[in-house]
């Protein structure tokens, strides 16, 4: 059975993204982002974005305590 992930057109990822829409739109141009052609329509899976947004989070250092001497 295939399983179809929700797709999502650019503005609702700039939304998501909290973006404008340029920004979805260059990571479509850069091919940094997986997207699917629906005709002339571009659409791009929810799962891609889930996926961009793991890859691209920085986990905060651990936090160094100053010895006062």
């Amino acid at each position: 059975m295939v399983t179809v992930d929700r797709l999502l057109t650019v503005d609702q990822v700039a939304e998501l993204l909290g973006t404008t829409v340029r920004f979805p739109r260059r990571l479509i141009e850069e091919r940094r982002v997986e997207y699917v052609k629906v005709g002339r329509h571009v659409r791009i899976p929810e799962r891609a974005i889930v996926e961009f947004i793991e890859a691209n989070t920085v986990a905060p250092s651990a936090r160094r305590l100053r010895s006062v001497a």
